[in-house]
């Protein structure tokens, strides 16, 4: 007799959970999937039928971000979610460690206080849950059509002088395999997802330049640059992101421990 497909319930299909979909084998999953406008394949969030397709799930992820200063999701089916036996886990980011001024944060680091008040609110939200919770908190996430060659090609590759400063960063295919290493084994707890290397951005963009075989962009003062009011918030903190408990319980070798690996693979993929 064969086995029935396991049941995946996405909240929010964005950039990380549609690359997370692509990667799980064809024929051993049923993915429903909840974003903000209804298309095929795709629920809205406030569809009756959610209650029901919880209850049915195997494995529940949210990547929906906070609106409106609170987790729609939370807001909506918090009992849901409580009472399911499903995996759940929820996409978070490290920005709710704040400023640690370069220094190193583990999973045992307290949160905020820093900018990202509905983000913090939302990741204490999910661990009080009544239940396990996978919570994977993420750096800068980059990957296909979402890396500095696409800056560069947009002419919006910027190198910002910014000294002392360092960003932590993921390539999204070891965000993916640490999160399907979370589902198989039904893990629960905080999770820092990120690779080895924290690194300036400036260095980023200048990687990604001699790859591309352009010029690589001069560094300008920061308060020259052209950054939206978010983007130039990234500059107020700096940390490095510890990923020891990652590699212990989840992924112990990375595919791309660095951003010179990730963006190497990136430019090969986009150019065959």
């Amino acid at each position: 007799m064969s086995q029935e497909p396991a049941r995946l319930l996405i909240f929010g299909k964005g950039y990380t959970a549609t690359r997370l979909t692509s990667s799980l084998p064809r024929g051993e999953w049923t993915i429903d999937a909840t974003g903000q406008t209804a298309r095929p394949g795709i629920i809205p969030l406030d569809d009756p039928t959610l209650p029901d397709l919880i209850a049915r799930a195997t494995h529940i992820l949210s990547s929906t971000p906070p609106a409106d200063e609170s987790d729609p999701v939370l807001d909506r089916y918090s009992h849901d979610l409580s009472a399911t036996e499903a995996w759940v886990g929820y996409l978070s980011s490290t920005g709710t460690y704040g400023d640690t001024q370069g220094a190193w944060v583990d999973e045992t680091a307290t949160v905020g206080p820093g900018r990202r008040g509905a983000r913090i609110a939302a990741d204490l939200g999910w661990q009080a849950l009544d239940r396990p919770v996978a919570i994977f908190r993420l750096p800068g996430i980059y990957g296909p059509g979402r890396s500095a060659f696409d800056r560069l090609r947009q002419g919006k590759g910027q190198r910002i002088d910014a000294p002392g400063q360092v960003f932590s960063r993921i390539h999204v295919d070891d965000i993916c395999a640490a999160v399907r290493a979370a589902m198989s084994g039904r893990a629960s707890g905080i999770y820092n997802l990120a690779d080895d290397e924290p690194a300036p951005a400036s260095d980023v963009t200048a990687y990604a330049a001699r790859l591309l075989g352009m010029v690589v962009p001069p560094l300008i003062p920061l308060e020259e640059a052209r950054l939206s009011p978010a983007a130039r918030g990234f500059y107020t903190e700096t940390r490095r992101v510890a990923n020891g408990r990652m590699k212990r319980d989840l992924l112990p070798r990375l595919r791309y421990p660095d951003y010179r690996s990730g963006l190497a693979a990136i430019h090969m993929e986009e150019t065959q």
